[in-house]
């Protein structure tokens, strides 16, 4: 269902331990949700913003722009640290705890907030963007050095197209039609973040399983969604991921691809949160149990 109308977006702004202000957007009532976006989005052009009016029926949403990008701050240099204190600001106007939402990389800032020990109760998280075997090349420091050049020569476009085909493995034509669409404006706007992007996935996407085990200890329910028509290095990212989590589970969504489509996937997202919500609500009214 699709809510906007009924309930409008208000604008607000939280300032991050390092003094950084964060604009975040709010709609909708009931638990909050977070929605921590991936690459190249905003709060007004992303996968929170899509999904934001499929759930305010049920929750409260929030969006925000991710550090650098759109109306938020910033502040050099980029530490994974300040993304956290950055996502711990949001949670605190939220009301101090609630329920996160993450989509490609913002599924990998989602978990090392939890792993830091955020106040977040449940995780639904579409394609975390890990690379866990061989079934596709590993992101490794010639993509790094390659980035930083561009940036550094103001060639944004071109740093947009790269990462399209080196980390997203999208095909050749993927970047070069997004270039000719009114948003390509928007995304060069923020290409210096995926400089970001690629330090907070560089541990992740290596080709070897093992880096997952850092969030063992990651207990709070997690869905982790996962596209059946996407691909086979996708796929094995989603499955290690629900292996490596005490509390995961996975959901493939038939015919889907890593381009959410919020018809599709707000459904399945607010049934398991409003699921794990309950049964959290049940757990801690159960009396005590004397034996």
């Amino acid at each position: 269902m699709n809510t906007s109308a009924t309930h409008p977006s208000q604008t607000l702004t939280v300032t991050s331990a390092d003094g950084t202000v964060i604009t975040v957007d709010r709609t909708g009532h009931g638990d909050p949700v977070v929605c921590v976006d991936g690459a190249m989005s905003t709060r007004s052009l992303g996968p929170g913003k899509m999904l934001a009016p499929h759930l305010a029926d049920a929750f409260t949403v929030y969006t925000y722009d991710r550090r650098g990008r759109g109306d938020s701050g910033d502040a050099a240099p980029y530490e994974l640290q300040r993304e956290i204190e950055d996502l711990a600001a949001v949670i605190a106007a939220a009301g101090g705890e609630a329920m996160v939402f993450g989509h490609s990389s913002g599924c990998v800032l989602a978990l090392e907030a939890a792993h830091a020990g955020l106040p977040i109760t449940h995780l639904a998280l579409y394609e975390p963007s890990f690379v866990i075997d061989r079934t596709r090349p590993a992101v490794g420091e010639a993509w790094r050095q390659e980035l930083h050049g561009l940036l550094a020569e103001g060639r944004r476009g071109r740093a947009i197209r790269r990462f399209m085909i080196e980390v997203a493995r999208a095909p050749r034509v993927v970047p070069l039609l997004m270039s000719v669409t009114p948003m390509f404006k928007q995304i060069k706007a923020v290409a210096h973040t995926l400089a970001y992007d690629t330090a907070l996935l560089s541990p992740y996407q290596t080709g070897e399983p093992s880096p997952l085990d850092r969030f063992a200890d990651v207990r709070v329910p997690t869905q982790v969604l996962l596209g059946g028509k996407s691909p086979e290095w996708l796929a094995n990212a989603a499955h290690g991921l629900e292996r490596a989590l005490p509390a995961g589970e996975l959901t493939v969504l038939d015919g889907q691809t890593h381009m959410l489509k919020p018809k599709v996937t707000a459904p399945v997202v607010r049934q398991f949160l409003a699921a794990s919500a309950n049964a959290t609500s049940d757990a801690d009214a159960e009396p005590a149990r004397v034996r």
